[in-house]
């Protein structure tokens, strides 16, 4: 059982909101949902009933089905068909999966009404917004996203509790790590980039002696779920729904890691991928980037939706999405990148995992970039743009990221002085050590987790 930064909201909801809202989580598959709501169950209530959608018994469907109308009875068919006694006040009832069976989501109203037990429901994001179309969805429900484990998590998984303490008190600082202690960091920070966060993956990546290979046969079961509920997607974009995912890797690997959609379809109208985008996005399988070229604090304002990144979810996916199993086994890939000696594209990897950190700290992905008319290309583009959210002193936020320990610092400088109004502190996110260079904070990648 890993510690999940998710137990402590859950913990908020069972003190503040139970007896008012049940609790949706919602998130990709194979994140750790029924895991976590399980445990939180067993610790924190005196009983409780997990209801797997997924192996539902035709008794229960026919309790959700026929005795609703009669809780008592809806009620004591739960405790008798699970063996479990129900506490008023403290007892827990799950519907795990419950996209599977949307009549069960409608339920909520009743049943949280009726106020004798508190609910928690999780689902596949995608299939929980599909399978709404002939249910009242509950306004007694409160939504809180899941995401794979965080830098943050993997962590504390490996046993690093007080090396993230110390990183987190030198970015408050603003100082550099000891130089052996950066060094540990970055190796901490790219086993999360190869391993990824999810839990299945960090479980067999921890119990067979850090096996990066051990790790990649779980990744490719998941990436096979993942194409399995691409195939189940609405006919009428499931095919750009594929191509995209397919394409992933191959829009990271060029330097501009903008999607091209002339890639997927010659002439293509972007309006008919419109779809396939969010639908990747709503399944948390990607992490989209829009483009944003009058940078301010309301962001989304001003974003354009026909211009985009499309990253992966979660890194470690990425990886064994991007490379067959015969390039991973002889095991290089891994040494290279642990090492500083891949010769392929490392931005990739290194972009796509600061996006999956920002995503899991909540903050919408935008980037932006400058024409320049006279010589016909990009003379500016900054990787991503945060922002405080503040009405009272709103800023906003420039990141610009580096995979090597070589680079120029012109676009992001550029941008500073054009937009000096509006921000607050300008990063470099990079491999070496905290430094601040002509009002730049540079920081190393796993700080990432502190913004």
């Amino acid at each position: 059982m890993f510690k999940r930064k998710i137990y402590e909201k859950l913990i908020d909801w069972k003190i503040n909101s139970s007896n008012e809202k049940a609790l949706l989580i919602e998130g990709a598959r194979r994140i750790g949902k029924s895991t976590i709501v399980e445990e939180f169950a067993k610790n924190e209530f005196k009983s409780y009933i997990l209801i797997d959608f997924n192996d539902v018994s035709e008794v229960i469907l026919d309790a959700f089905n026929n005795h609703l109308n009669d809780l008592d009875t809806f009620f004591m068919i739960l405790s008798t068909e699970y063996n479990k006694e129900l506490y008023p006040h403290e007892s827990l009832i799950i519907f795990d999966e419950v996209q599977k069976f949307p009549k069960a989501r409608q339920s909520i109203k009743k049943l949280v009404k009726d106020g004798r037990y508190s609910y928690i429901e999780t689902g596949s994001l995608i299939s929980i917004r599909e399978n709404v179309q002939n249910i009242t969805i509950p306004s007694e429900e409160r939504s809180i996203n899941m995401y794979p484990m965080d830098f943050e998590e993997f962590a504390f998984a490996l046993g690093e509790n007080m090396l993230i303490e110390y990183i987190k008190k030198c970015f408050k600082d603003k100082s550099p790590l000891q130089e052996a202690f950066h060094h540990k960091a970055m190796i901490l920070f790219k086993q999360y980039m190869l391993v990824g966060g999810m839990p299945k993956v960090v479980d067999a990546y921890l119990n067979n002696n850090r096996s990066f290979m051990k790790a990649d046969i779980e990744k490719r079961d998941i990436l096979d779920l993942y194409k399995k509920d691409i195939d189940k997607a609405e006919l009428s974009y499931r095919t750009r729904v594929k191509a995209i995912f397919e394409q992933i890797p191959s829009f990271l690997s060029k330097h501009e890691k903008r999607v091209r959609l002339s890639n997927l379809e010659p002439k293509v109208n972007p309006d008919l991928y419109a779809d396939s985008f969010q639908w990747l996005k709503t399944s948390m399988m990607t992490n989209l980037c829009y483009l944003c070229n009058d940078p301010n604090v309301g962001l989304s304002l001003n974003e354009d939706r026909t211009y985009l990144k499309c990253y992966m979810g979660d890194t470690g996916l990425l990886i064994s999405h991007a490379f067959k199993e015969n390039e991973l086994a002889d095991g290089a890939l891994y040494k290279a990148i642990l090492h500083d000696r891949l010769n392929i594209n490392e931005g990739m990897l290194f972009e796509n995992v600061i996006a999956q950190m920002l995503n899991a700290k909540g903050y919408e992905l935008y980037f932006y970039t400058h024409y320049k008319e006279e010589t016909h290309h990009n003379d500016m583009e900054i990787d991503f743009i945060i922002s405080n959210g503040s009405s009272l002193k709103p800023k906003i936020y420039p990141l610009e990221v580096k995979s090597s320990k070589r680079y120029t610092t012109k676009s992001i400088s550029i941008f500073t002085s054009k937009y000096k109004e509006r921000i607050g502190n300008t990063y470099i996110i990079h491999p070496k050590n905290l430094q601040i260079v002509d009002d730049i904070i540079c920081i190393p990648a796993y700080m990432t987790f502190c913004l």
